[in-house]
């Protein structure tokens, strides 16, 4: 399975992923990454602090938009080149968040594309707004066999 290509591409494309975040995805995320932070761990701790509730690591929706883009738009085979992330708004346990990516902009000479990113939460507010930098796959040449041998 092969993405889109780089030709394949228009501006306006898009693409989405979601996902209710769990207690167990912000357990996981701290054990895979380290980031125990206790505002995202730690329900007493949390409850002191301005969000006044354990909050979701920002990285994890991040990861969401990393799905759709290496999943979904242009998909297998996408080289993420940048990301450029603003953290708008917290992500609590049980937040259903989506992620969308559309195609912003089209470099054929660099042969790269610049993405949309943003993720919404269940009541639609902008949680997270960025952009990417993608390589889309390219197709490699079908191999010539000669007929009649």
């Amino acid at each position: 399975m092969i993405g889109k290509t780089i030709e394949e591409l228009t501006p306006g494309d898009s693409a989405d992923f979601t996902k209710t975040v769990s207690e167990s995805d912000i357990y996981l995320y701290a054990g895979i990454t380290g980031d125990f932070n206790p505002a995202h761990i730690d329900q007493e701790y949390a409850s002191k602090t301005f969000f006044k509730a354990r909050i979701a690591h920002g990285m994890l929706s991040a990861g969401f938009i990393s799905a759709v883009i290496a999943m979904k738009l242009p998909g297998p085979g996408t080289i993420y080149r940048e990301q450029h992330l603003t953290f708008l708004a917290p992500v609590y346990i049980n937040d259903t968040i989506k992620a969308v990516v559309e195609v912003m902009d089209i470099d054929p000479e660099k042969k790269t594309v610049t993405l949309a990113t943003r993720c919404f939460n269940q009541d639609n507010t902008l949680v997270l707004d960025g952009t990417a930098i993608v390589s889309p796959p390219r197709r490699k040449a079908s191999p010539h066999v000669p007929k009649g041998g």
